[in-house]
């Protein structure tokens, strides 16, 4: 048995994300703009209130809803 006590092995970064991860973040996030835009417009016209959340958000939450799926496959 190993004496991790004395040695231990380095920790990972928790939250740090690899390059790789922000250009494909970066696609998604653009490719997402356009839709988000148009969603958003139709929920203004629809409630008939800016009180909703903007493009640039909800575009944001779809690119970092679908990256770590294409990462963890």
């Amino acid at each position: 048995m190993t004496d991790m006590t004395s040695n231990p092995p380095p920790r990972a970064r928790k939250g740090r994300r690899s390059v790789e991860f922000w250009v494909y973040f970066t696609i998604i996030f653009l490719f997402a703009l356009p839709s988000a835009h148009f969603r958003w417009g139709r929920d203004v016209v629809r409630r008939g209130s800016l009180n909703v959340r903007g493009p640039m958000a909800r575009a944001w939450s779809e690119a970092d809803r679908l990256t770590p799926i294409i990462f963890s496959v």
